[in-house]
Order: C-alpha cells, then sequence, then structure tokens
C-alpha cells in the first residue's frame, strides 16, 4: 500500500506533518542532544561523505573529539558501517545517534545533510555552527520535481548555520549567499580562498590554499575542492596549518569512494559510488590520462528519477572503450526497464550492443565480465554503489558489496 501511495504526486507534501510531529517527538525524546555539540553541516550533490571524513579525520587528528555521521559509517573513534540505503537517517534514528555521540565526550560533530532531510525537517533542532557546501547538480529530481526545488531545500542549511562555506565555483552559491548570515568562499577559478600551483596524480593531489600546503592521498580535481571546504573548517575552527595539513594528509581513503583495488592483476580497478551524471563525469575527468582501455560497470536505482538513464548512458559511451550496464538498487521497478534507458542513451552516443556496449543484470555477472575482458593496462571502473553492503531488488535486500565481490572474482584471475 505504501509502494502505491509513494507514487501519487501529492505524496511528499502530503506526509510533511508526519515528518515534523516525528522530529519534534525525537527532538523532545533524546531532550534535545543537538544542543550539546557543535555541529559542521556538509550539503551539496557530491562530495558530502568525502568532505565529512576530511573534517572529522582532520578534527579527530588535532585533539578535539568529534563524531561523525555519513552514508558511510557513523560514531566517534570506532565507526560504525552505516547499513541502510540513506544518508542523513529518520529523525528518530539521528537524534538516538546524536546523543550517544554526546554522551561519549565528542564536542563536536561532522553531519553530511541531504536535500531529502531537510525538506523533511529531519534535522529541527540542530544547531549548526557552520554549513559546508560542496556543489549543486542534476539530483533527486524524482523527490523535488525540479532544480529549483532542490537548490531550495538546501538553502534550509545555511539559512541555520551561523557560518557559511561555500564554492564559488559554483552557480548555486550565488543564491546561497542570500541566505547565509555570514559566509566564506572558496574554489580553484573564483572564491576568496583559491587552490594554486594544483597537481593532479592518480595517487593524490597536491596544492597550496592560501598559506597552507594541502595534500591528499585521494585522487580528482574534485578532491582539491573537497579538502579546500575540509582546511577552511580546521581556519574556523582554529587549527594551525600544521594541523590542517597533516589531519587532511593522514587519512587514507573514504570506502567506496575512487577506492583502488590490487590483487597483482596487471590492470587498474576503482571502485567508486558515483551514480549522478555530475559524478561520472567527475569519476571520468580524474582518470581521462589513462593510457589503456577504459572498461565501465554501471546501472541505475529504481524508484529514482529515470530522466539521468539515458544521460548517464552517454556519459559511460562517451567516456570508455567497453561498457557494461548491469543493476543497481532495482527495488520494485523492472531491472530491464531501468537499463534501457542507459542503452538508449549509450547507443545514442555511438556505442553497439553486443559490441563495445553489454547488458548483464546480474551484478556480480557484470563485474566478472569486466575483469575477464580487461587486458594489462587496462582501467575497470565499477560505479555506483560503492560503499553499500547490500543490493535491493523485489524481494528485498541480498548481501552485495562491490569490494568484496571483486576482490573475490580477481582470486581466479590476479595472475594473468
Amino acid at each position: 500500500m505504501k509502494k502505491f501511495l509513494e507514487k501519487l504526486p501529492f505524496y511528499n507534501e502530503a506526509v510533511l506533518p508526519y515528518h515534523f510531529a516525528q522530529s519534534v517527538a525525537a527532538i523532545v525524546k533524546y531532550k534535545f542532544p543537538g544542543k550539546k555539540l557543535h555541529i559542521i553541516g556538509v550539503t551539496g550533490t557530491n562530495g558530502k561523505t568525502t568532505t565529512c571524513f576530511m573534517i572529522w579525520n582532520m578534527l579527530n587528528h588535532a585533539g578535539l573529539k568529534t563524531g561523525l555521521m555519513t552514508t558511510v559509517a557513523w560514531g566517534v573513534d570506532k565507526l560504525t558501517p552505516e547499513l541502510g540505503h540513506m544518508t542523513t537517517v529518520d529523525a528518530n534514528t539521528l537524534n538516538s545517534r546524536i546523543a550517544k555521540i554526546a554522551e561519549s565526550g565528542a564536542k563536536y560533530l561532522v553531519l553530511e545533510v541531504t536535500s531529502h532531510a531537510l525538506a523533511e525537517f529531519r534535522t529541527l533542532g540542530l544547531s549548526f555552527d557552520l554549513a559546508v557546501f560542496t556543489n549543486l547538480t542534476h539530483d533527486h529530481l524524482d523527490y523535488h520535481k525540479t532544480l529549483t526545488r532542490y537548490r531550495d531545500a538546501k538553502g534550509k542549511l545555511f539559512k541555520k548555520a551561523k557560518l557559511s562555506i561555500l564554492n564559488a565555483d559554483d552557480p548555486a552559491t550565488k543564491y546561497y549567499k542570500t541566505l547565509s548570515h555570514k559566509y566564506i568562499t572558496y574554489g580553484i577559478k573564483n572564491g576568496e580562498n583559491r587552490a594554486k600551483d594544483i597537481k593532479l596524480t592518480v595517487s593524490g593531489v597536491k596544492y597550496s590554499l592560501n598559506d597552507i600546503n594541502i595534500e591528499t592521498k585521494i585522487p580528482g580535481e574534485f578532491n582539491v575542492y573537497n579538502s579546500m571546504a575540509a582546511a577552511l573548517v580546521g581556519k574556523e575552527l582554529g587549527l594551525t596549518n600544521q594541523q590542517i595539513e597533516e589531519g587532511i594528509s593522514s587519512l587514507d581513503s573514504v570506502e567506496g569512494r575512487m577506492n583502488i583495488i590490487d590483487a597483482g592483476q596487471p590492470f587498474t580497478i576503482i571502485v567508486d559510488y558515483a551514480h549522478a551524471p555530475d559524478a561520472l563525469e567527475k569519476v571520468f575527468d580524474s582518470v581521462k590520462g589513462h593510457k589503456g582501455k577504459i572498461i565501465s560497470v554501471h546501472g541505475g536505482a529504481g524508484r529514482r528519477d529515470p530522466s539521468t538513464r539515458p544521460i548517464r548512458g552517454a556519459i559511460l559511451a562517451k567516456n570508455s572503450d567497453i561498457v557494461i550496464i548491469t543493476e543497481d538498487d532495482s527495488r520494485d521497478e523492472d531491472p530491464e526497464l531501468i537499463a534501457a534507458g542507459f542503452i538508449e542513451g549509450a547507443t545514442k552516443a555511438g556505442k553497439i550492443l553486443g559490441k563495445n556496449l553489454f547488458k548483464e543484470l546480474d551484478r556480480k555477472k557484470a563485474i566478472k565480465l569486466a575483469l575477464e575482458t580487461a587486458k594489462k593496462g587496462d582501467l575497470v571502473l565499477i560505479l555506483g554503489k560503492g560503499h553499500e553492503k547490500t543490493i535491493l531488488r523485489a524481494d528485498g535486500p541480498h548481501d552485495f558489496e562491490d569490494i568484496k565481490v571483486t576482490k573475490k572474482l580477481l582470486q581466479g584471475i590476479s595472475k594473468k
């Protein structure tokens, strides 16, 4: 019955009073836990999780006990994996976890904040010292319907925060400035704080920000932006340049974000969570210097914005030598129908089904096909699920981790 109701065009608005009441009840039940911490909220289409991890690692490295709540994990010193396919959890769970983080003695909390959470009052009762904006691109229009409504939902965070840290290279920052009480900006092309002398490698990025020398162990130009935002949070909280530099450089990786899998195979494998068009573009931009063939494995989730499927199919086709379309969290939607949207976009961009475009709706078999196809010097990109521990099919969740599945499959071919 709920699945039927969720398809009604007015459903999201109709249940807002319920969400509001649920949040009020949770705040009261856990005695306003958000008031006990200095909260740093991070929002945007892409880069939220990595930015959160950079800030969390940096603050703890500097001796400021800090909690973390993201798509990937939550906790303070020891992180618990986030098993649900939700970034900002429901209000009751959110307040329960915040209370536990406060009870642990933490003084700060880095919270990944989604547009859904802001629209549904999940962050009600939370006071944000700082709010970080990473970027805004086409995503979640199945829920928000228009990009303007998506933008406006995220804007609620900047109205709440004492200080906003905004990506000046993103057009939405112009609007978010008007909502912010105070703000500072960062960027590569624009902003009062700009990255200089940028060096991009397969193992990370290096650049200078004002008088800070930043180095990350996570590759991609987008991690220049993510680490800039983290560094500016550090400056605002009074960290020294050395604390910022060491805190960011000591983060080895974020699960499911540009993770390189090396089991001795003669080709490169990267697993990444990218599932929005802009995120896919950024992944391909980060590997554009690769000399061998690029083989991409990707699929789309059910009950999510179908308009991105042909767009993503075209992006995959234009940037890959071989594209393998597979399943993601199909939920109760027909996987064949989901795949058709990707194939439509890929064929229009020049790929030929059966030659350099393949459909394999069993994700494990799709990954196996990619690994068996790869030759020495090639690059296999496994995209869309990243850190997730399950795959959601019509009959419910099934255990599935891209990284674990890939490593197991490699056992039979790593010496080839």
